[in-house]
């Protein structure tokens, strides 16, 4: 067995090179974090032509080019973020409409991320 003083292991560790490492560690864990979950906000893109096809199921109350009809609110040029946002509330509850939590809960991010992308690509009614 090797026994090393206090000294020895400080000269064979310097508190430099010990911190070095350990914020090179704890970039390499971040890296592995972000690429892993992914980062807020970075969802994946829309297709338009998909969300087109996807909002048949929205146009008899929000219109077949969304401008809303009756006191269904119009969702041609509403922003991505917006559109995604206000399905994620009704798909959680947050919103309470019962008629909407119903046509949000299946819809995957991907479907809210296309049929946004649909929306904000129209000219606002």
């Amino acid at each position: 067995m090797v026994v090393i003083t206090a000294e020895e292991a400080f000269l064979a560790f310097p508190p430099q090179q010990l911190n070095q490492e350990l914020a090179m560690k704890e970039a390499l864990i971040a890296a592995v974090i972000i690429i892993s979950v992914g980062i807020p906000g970075a969802d994946a893109a829309g297709d338009i032509a998909a969300g087109k096809a996807k909002a048949a199921a929205c146009a008899g109350c929000h219109g077949p080019n969304g401008e809303g009809v009756g006191p269904n609110p119009a969702l041609a040029g509403m922003s991505e973020t917006q559109f995604i946002q206000a399905m994620d509330d009704y798909k959680s509850g947050k919103r309470a409409n019962p008629v909407m939590k119903t046509f949000a809960t299946p819809l995957s991010a991907q479907d809210n991320a296309n049929l946004a992308a649909y929306y904000a690509s129209l000219p606002k009614k």
